[in-house]
């Protein structure tokens, strides 16, 4: 972890990690750059960077002096992802989304993906001023933000409640009312499609009361070409904070799409689609399959690809991180996680015909433990497609 700052300015940026691309975080309103860290912590992508840093009036900066405008915070945020001087994929959280937004659409050429979190539309959210007053009013009274998160989450921890309150409290009430009034007005460039083209991932949580699914398919989405969106469960308007590891395990997916890491290929493809005919456009007619998880080998396409199709269901998140090809063989590492946060670490092994189709699978889970559940949880999916003896017992 190291920090470093802008010229002389009062624009300071954490840089965690070391990689060829970095991940860009902007916080939301009343937070901080803190608030990325557990998701941080959960992400299992390699080779990148994560870089946070506080916008102007909030965290270490609050005695920063406005104006506390989305060009302001862009300048400022588009300033770090320029020091960095490498490809960069950028992260934003609800005024946070807006900001990403726009340092995104300024740099195309640089930007490799953008992920809005619980996102606020950059035209603005154009509440009227009797909703307004009472988020004008948040700055700091400790009470009336505890409660505006309370009810806006579904699954924030005490003790994340606690420090997000802390950390609210500390702005000034006119930088409070100023970025309210930011979200609440919104930025021209929301009233047109989205000047960023690239691969764009938004998230939002399924109880969240704020950024509903009504507010995300008619606000936000269709201002991209074709954006992926997901629901979290279990998680409000918080959801990296609420529910870190769903959040981390699709950004992770996110980032092995977007970073030129480990190439797409059919097995990979096949994965994010998690269906039967995906997976049978890769094996050959003879295919094998060999795994931790079997007790014996499976032979034959249609067996095999109706074994990998149930596998991938399982997963919560799976991320292939490296890959290694010699000769007819590829080796694919790849970090997992499953039955709600179990984590679940491999390597693959794949033999390609002289026709590039797998003739042979053989796959290795660990720790022990992950492997017997997966197993048995397997044998459960493919109930009357499968023999029993193929899966381990107890």
């Amino acid at each position: 972890m190291r920090t470093e700052r802008i010229g002389t300015s009062d624009v300071r940026f954490r840089r965690q990690g070391e990689g060829d691309f970095a991940v860009v975080f902007v916080h939301g309103f009343l937070d901080d750059q803190y608030v990325w860290d557990g998701l941080i912590g959960e992400l299992a992508t390699p080779g990148i960077e994560c870089v946070t840093l506080d916008l102007a009036g909030s965290g270490d900066r609050t005695q920063a002096s406005g104006p506390f405008t989305y060009y302001r915070f862009a300048d400022e945020v588009g300033a770090v992802a320029d020091a960095l001087g490498k490809p960069f994929v950028i992260v934003g959280q609800s005024l946070g989304s807006a900001v990403a937004e726009l340092v995104a659409a300024q740099r195309p050429d640089r930007a490799l993906g953008l992920v809005l979190v619980t996102p606020v539309p950059l035209a603005g959210t154009r509440q009227p001023d009797e909703v307004m007053d009472a988020f004008r009013s948040l700055g700091g009274d400790g009470d009336a933000q505890r409660a505006v998160r309370t009810q806006l989450s579904a699954a924030l921890a005490e003790a994340d409640l606690d420090r997000l309150v802390v950390s609210g409290t500390r702005m000034r009430p006119e930088t409070v009312r100023e970025a309210a009034d930011c979200w609440n007005n919104g930025h021209p460039a929301g009233e047109q499609p989205s000047r960023y083209t690239g691969p764009v991932l938004i998230v939002r949580g399924e109880d969240d009361g704020f950024v509903t699914d009504e507010s995300v398919t008619q606000g936000v989405a269709p201002r991209f070409a074709a954006p992926e969106t997901v629901a979290v469960g279990q998680a409000g308007h918080w959801a990296h904070l609420e529910q870190p590891t769903h959040v981390a395990g699709h950004l992770d997916r996110f980032l092995a799409r977007a970073l030129p890491a480990v190439q797409a290929s059919a097995w990979t493809n096949a994965f994010e689609e998690k269906s039967a005919n995906a997976f049978s456009d890769a094996f050959a007619a003879e295919v094998t399959l060999e795994a931790s998880a079997l007790t014996r080998t499976v032979e034959g396409r249609d067996q095999v690809k109706n074994v990998m199709a149930a596998a991938s269901t399982i997963y919560d998140s799976l991320v292939f991180t490296q890959e290694t090809v010699s000769g007819e063989r590829s080796y694919l590492e790849w970090k997992a996680t499953a039955f709600g946060g179990t984590q679940i670490d491999g390597v693959t092994i794949l033999t390609k015909n002289a026709d590039g189709q797998i003739v042979r699978a053989a796959i290795h889970h660990r720790p022990l433990g992950a492997v017997h559940r997966f197993s048995a949880e397997l044998g459960r999916r493919l109930n009357g497609v499968l023999d029993a003896e193929y899966f381990h017992r107890g």
